[in-house]
């Protein structure tokens, strides 16, 4: 396994359209392997084909958010595999989201409270949910992804302005 650079924005290989996978194969299963060491590594929840350079229809997801008796996270990694989303809720739900191609930064993002969504898993198997709750709302960011859509998509003009550029500044600090 390896951890991949992440890309960030402004890179414009996070605006590409991502392709079905129609082929699960080894390079497919090491590529999600290699994605979850570099989730892990990050640390992220969440993370999408296209943010390690790879225009696939393919991500991951280990929201961690149960923890073992010495308090370490009790990872639960999931793979979507040609996700797509069957329903919508009217209802919405207000979230912070943060993004590993957006690093350090979050804002308030509106979507959907619940969704119903098909997949397959790493094996091939398909699945459909209906999800809500984080998981809800880190498949439909990272799904995103797979369009070509960062979170800071979804904020105003000025909002979005704003994010960028402390991410700017913060980038020139580190610098």
């Amino acid at each position: 396994m390896a951890i991949l650079p992440i890309i960030e924005t402004p890179d414009p290989r996070l605006r590409t359209v991502s392709e079905r996978v129609e082929t699960i194969d080894g390079a497919l299963q090491t590529l999600i392997d290699d994605m979850f060491e570099t989730m892990y590594a990050a640390p992220g929840i969440g993370l999408a084909a296209i943010q390690v350079g790879v225009p696939k229809r393919l991500l991951v997801i280990d929201l961690q958010e149960q923890e073992d008796a010495d308090g370490k996270p009790i990872r639960d990694p999931r793979v979507f595999i040609n996700p797509e989303i069957l329903e919508e809720s009217e209802e919405v739900q207000l979230y912070n989201e943060g993004c590993l191609s957006v690093p350090d930064q979050y804002a308030e993002v509106e979507r959907p409270a619940r969704i119903r969504a098909r997949w397959q898993d790493r094996e091939g198997k398909v699945h459909e949910e209906q999800l809500d709750g984080l998981l809800g709302i880190c498949l439909q960011h990272e799904m995103d992804h797979l369009e070509g859509i960062l979170f800071i998509d979804h904020l105003s003009r000025l909002k979005r302005e704003m994010v960028l550029k402390k991410l700017l500044k913060a980038r020139q600090k580190a610098a």
